[in-house]
Order: structure tokens, then C-alpha cells, then sequence
């Protein structure tokens, strides 16, 4: 926990590049408790993307496109997007405990959804990144077994698929929710994801709680948003009353079926980018059409939105991701 607190004292300053920093540390060092996805979380998510927005429309009211445009600040779909095709370069890795199969194709695949001229590198790991590079790739994306990041080589930035997924979840649940300015929302697992989360959830004006069952993380995030956000966000000891007290809830811990039928009420909405799905199969079958899920989908297409718009305005990112062009 010392080494916690002392990336937790990090983020109490004013520097853009310690706050990076901080982030950066504090992820590789959550990652171990991180769960690896498997081949059959990910299967067959490319030929499905058309039928997945429309599920997600039915849900937020927005498609995968829109939910990363607002996650990452866009304020409406950017032309240049669709008018320049910018380049995604994604790279296979096969250290650690090996390559996935079929992640970096649905990392491209997902991409080209948006609009991406996304492919994936023929070499592996340093060749690959090497060739990204020299085809000019404007974003370059990888994945090991710490840390999964997209590279925007014109401005030596790294985007960590944990922020971009908390902020990816929680526009969702913005967008679920008709705009949480003013009201109750509660964090689930305070991990790097639970961090990216809380802060987006801040950002579109909610009261936020957190929960974890190592009550020091949630103590450590409380004192980080306060440092970096000089809010307070409030800390929950019981789930079982954390549930009943707040509608709109992120889900993000890597532990299955803490969410059941019986705290569900017509108001909750969730999303859930915890691996497992944290919703016992009941609950889900209870209230599917308000329960946002997706194992890479939103993750991916935040990174992709994130690195679009540091591309276009590096500086103005380097202060705050969300502001609207």
C-alpha cells in the first residue's frame, strides 16, 4: 500500500506529465489483477459490430461512435474523421503468456467501424511496432500482459485502454441516465478503470461514491480526486447499501455476481465494463435493456477517439481530454 499512496502523492500537483506519470505507475502496478481476456470474450465481435449498435442505441440512445465522441470530449462526430480515414496501426504482441487470438484483428476491425483505415501489422511485437511506424501510422495500438496502450507518434502521447474504457463506461451511463449532472452515481471497484470512471463521472457534474472491498483503494481515489479535482467523493463501507442508495452505477471490478434481482429497481441503470460481468445472469435477465456491457468494444473505440482529438489540438489535450471542440 506505500507504494500506492506514494503514485496517489504524484497526482497532487499541478504538472500535466507527474499526473501522466502517476496514472502510468498506478496502472502497471493494478495490472496484475487485472483479467485477461480469452478468444471466446471476443469472438466474432467484428461481424457483430452492426448488430452491437443497434443494441447499444436500444440502451443509450447513441451508437459505439457517438458514446467515444462524448467520452473523449468530441462534442460532435468530427468530419475529419470520416473526410481523412487516419491511420491505426495495430500491432500483435506475443510476450508474456502469448498473443490472443483474434484480439488485435477485432482491435483493428472495431477501429474500421469508426471509420479507421485500421490494420494489423504482419510483424509481431518490436518489428511490428517498428513497421506501424514506417507505414506512417497515426495511432499505433498494442497490448501485453500489463498494459494495453494506443501510441499518437506526432505527439508522443500514450492513451491506456483503462482510462479510456472508465471514461467510454461512463459516458454510457450519461447518456443511460438523460445526463447525471446533479445525481447519485456509485463506483464499484476502485482500480484503474473505477479511477478513469469516477473522474469522467465528476466531470459530467455527478455526486459520486465508491465502493471497494479494500476500503484503502477507495480512501486512496477519494483523496486523489480531491487533490486533482477538489471534489469530494464520498466512500461507501456496505455494497448491500451502497446498491440501494444510487441508481446509476459503474460497475468495474473483476468479480462475477455482486449485482443481483434483488437491488435492481426500475431506475438502475449500469454500466459494466468489469470482466466478468459483475450481474448475476438473473439480474441481467431482469433488466438487460438498461445494463450497458462489452468486454473491448467501448475501451477501444475511446482510444481511438482520444488519439483522434490529441492528434487535431495536442496542447489544449494536455490540460483536459473533455473539452469539447
Amino acid at each position: 500500500m506505500d507504494y500506492v499512496r506514494y503514485i496517489i502523492s504524484l497526482q497532487d500537483t499541478n504538472d500535466y506529465y507527474r499526473r501522466e506519470a502517476a496514472h502510468s505507475l498506478f496502472f502497471l502496478w493494478e495490472s496484475r489483477h487485472m483479467t485477461r481476456l480469452i478468444s471466446d470474450d471476443i469472438a466474432d465481435i467484428v461481424e457483430e459490430l452492426d448488430a452491437f449498435d443497434a443494441v447499444t442505441q436500444e440502451k443509450t440512445g447513441h451508437t459505439l461512435f457517438e458514446i467515444a465522441c462524448h467520452a473523449a470530449g468530441v462534442a460532435a462526430i468530427p468530419r475529419d474523421l470520416a473526410d481523412s480515414h487516419p491511420k491505426a496501426g495495430v500491432v500483435p504482441m506475443t510476450c508474456g503468456q502469448g498473443t490472443i487470438e483474434g484480439f488485435a484483428e477485432s482491435v483493428a476491425g472495431i477501429l474500421g467501424h469508426l471509420g479507421f483505415q485500421a490494420f494489423t501489422t504482419h510483424q509481431s511485437d518490436a518489428a511490428g511496432v517498428a513497421e506501424a511506424f514506417e507505414t506512417n501510422a497515426d495511432i499505433v495500438m498494442m497490448a501485453d500482459d500489463n498494459r494495453f496502450v494506443a501510441l499518437v507518434p506526432k505527439t508522443a502521447r500514450v492513451i491506456d485502454n483503462a482510462v479510456a474504457t472508465g471514461r467510454g463506461f461512463a459516458a454510457a451511463l450519461d447518456f443511460m441516465a438523460d445526463g447525471l449532472q446533479g445525481k447519485k452515481a456509485l463506483v464499484i471497484g476502485c482500480g484503474p478503470v473505477g479511477q478513469s470512471s469516477a473522474e469522467a463521472l465528476i466531470h459530467f457534474g455527478a455526486s459520486v461514491s465508491v465502493y471497494d472491498v479494500d476500503a484503502g483503494k477507495g480512501e486512496d481515489l477519494i483523496r486523489a480526486m480531491y487533490r486533482s479535482h477538489g471534489v469530494q467523493v464520498v466512500l461507501e463501507h456496505s455494497l448491500e447499501r451502497a446498491l440501494d442508495g444510487h441508481p446509476f452505477i459503474i460497475e468495474a471490478t473483476s468479480s462475477s455476481a455482486i449485482i443481483d434481482e434483488n437491488h435492481l429497481t426500475p431506475e438502475t441503470r449500469i454500466a459494466a465494463p468489469g470482466m466478468p460481468l459483475g450481474i448475476s445472469a438473473a439480474a441481467y435477465e431482469k433488466r438487460r435493456n438498461h445494463i450497458f456491457h462489452d468486454p473491448l468494444q467501448t475501451g477501444v473505440a475511446t482510444m481511438g477517439l482520444m488519439a483522434f482529438k490529441i492528434q487535431h489540438s495536442p496542447d489544449r489535450n494536455k490540460e483536459n481530454i473533455f473539452h469539447a471542440e
